[in-house]
């Protein structure tokens, strides 16, 4: 289903486009599919602007030509991956701890093309899965006590095959945060949290996304479909 999702993203890309390049699993099978058709001669000029280590290392891996990010002044389109996508198209992001980069790029782009399966859309944001923010190392504890005083649980995300905290591409840790009744206004809670001192940014993409591609399950077979942005 994730490949049929990301060979259909691959469908909206024209050659000579700077696109930016996503992360998460979803995505490393759009830069694969991309490489194909860059290899197959069907998508020629393309530069791809990565938005983490991770994607920046496979498009080396696939001979996808990269610029850095500061040499652009915009980027065609952007594809990339979400943890969840309410009916507005609003979006949290950052389950890979890449969401600064990942914002930095969708702010820049054109066109901001979402690819997911059906398991990411929700009616309300942060019900279930936690916000990622991003803090300085020595910021965690003071950034956690603001936002429990602003109703929201949080915990330091522990990497699973190291001892101690994840640390992202910028050096830096994660909190990842409920709010009690999930996240009603997303606009407000991301300007209000990015004012905390010691946060670099978190993993609401507010207004960013133009559209999204859903993959399905289908009498056994993967299906993909644009739903509507509700008004």
């Amino acid at each position: 289903m994730k490949q049929v999702v990301a060979d259909a993203a691959i469908r909206e890309v024209k050659s000579d486009m700077i696109l930016g390049l996503g992360s998460g699993s979803t995505a490393a099978l759009m830069i694969k599919s991309l490489a194909d058709e860059i290899r197959s001669g069907k998508l020629q000029n393309i530069r791809g602007v990565a938005t983490s280590f991770q994607s920046e290392v496979l498009a080396l891996e696939l001979d996808i030509p990269l610029i850095d990010l500061a040499s652009v002044s915009q980027i065609d389109l952007a594809i990339d991956g979400a943890d969840e996508v309410d009916p507005g198209f609003q979006l949290i992001k950052g389950g890979g701890a890449c969401h600064v980069r990942e914002k930095l790029v969708a702010s820049k782009a054109n066109q901001l093309l979402i690819v997911v399966d059906e398991t990411k859309l929700v009616k309300n944001l942060n019900q279930s899965f936690p916000l990622p923010v991003e803090v300085l190392p020595n910021a965690w504890k003071q950034v956690q006590e603001v936002i429990l005083e602003m109703n929201g649980n949080s915990s330091l995300r522990m990497a699973t095959k190291k001892a101690g905290p994840v640390v992202t591409d910028q050096g830096n840790l994660i909190l990842d945060v409920l709010f009690n009744k999930g996240i009603q206004n997303p606009k407000d809670i991301e300007m209000k949290i990015n004012n905390i001192p010691g946060v670099l940014e978190n993993g609401l993409f507010v207004d960013l996304t133009d559209k999204v591609l859903v993959g399905k399950i289908v009498d056994g077979f993967p299906v993909v479909y644009s739903p509507s942005r509700a008004s």
